[in-house]
């Protein structure tokens, strides 16, 4: 099964080392490739922004299922996604393939002393990687603007971690400009990527805890749980309006 449709988004039905396979052939390519790694958040946020929902349906060239709540949904809708596959361990691995190959890396968003630190972890530990441009997320001018001033610089790689849907509205923008190169929407990596922001340990992962460990880290994403009640209701909802 090509794609898995839960509650209108149409998840990439593949494994990490499918999704690796295809994005190297898009970037040997020069493909213009919009990278989506959705959770039960941006589901949800989805739902309610018919623009949102636009951009994941007719920009995105991949969805993955970036969450646990992501595969359990789809086992309860009776099309098993195949695997879990997360924006950091995606972010993580295009940056170690840009380091091996010296391609050029556009980084925007988190807070300034976020960028500062992930600028002197590429000098130090990724220094093949041609960094084009590393902007902070506090910026004011207009996305088109930002837009144009990434596609200047030429890049092969461009993260956004501007948070859900602003990441992917500045991205689509590219995408329908057909930037050759590919682009994802990282959320909170860079925070971990930068050591800012410690990821669960690897017993948390395993047992599909990391957002619970998240949340013991910090109390005040309990307002963000709360999505996720009514994110398995409707996916109930929707099984019993298919049956």
């Amino acid at each position: 099964m090509a794609k898995v449709n839960i509650l209108g988004v149409n998840f990439d039905n593949k494994s990490f080392t499918q999704f690796q396979n295809e994005f190297i052939g898009r970037i040997n390519a020069h493909k213009s490739t919009l990278i989506v790694t959705a959770n039960p958040e941006i589901v949800m946020a989805a739902n309610e922004n018919p623009e949102f929902m636009k951009i994941l349906t007719y920009d995105a060239d991949y969805i993955t299922a970036d969450g646990i709540g992501i595969v359990k949904a789809s086992q309860i809708l009776k099309k098993p996604i195949k695997q879990r596959v997360t924006g950091y361990d995606l972010f993580v691995w295009l940056m170690k393939l840009a380091n091996e190959r010296g391609l050029r890396v556009y980084l925007i968003g988190a807070k300034p002393d976020v960028i500062h630190a992930i600028q002197a972890k590429i000098a130090r530990d990724y220094s093949d990687i041609q960094l084009v441009g590393a902007e902070d997320g506090y910026f004011n001018e207009d996305l088109e603007l930002v837009a144009y001033q990434i596609e200047r610089t030429e890049p092969d790689l461009v993260f956004a971690a501007l948070g859900s849907p602003r990441q992917e509205q500045l991205l689509s923008i590219l995408r329908k400009n057909l930037l050759p190169a590919l682009m994802m929407g990282v959320g909170g990596s860079f925070d971990v990527f930068s050591g800012k922001t410690k990821r669960a340990p690897r017993i948390w992962q395993s047992a599909h805890l990391e957002w619970f460990y998240r949340l013991l880290k910090n109390p005040s994403r309990y307002k963000r749980m709360l999505v996720l009640p009514r994110f398995v209701n409707e996916v109930y909802k929707s099984k019993k309006g298919k049956e």
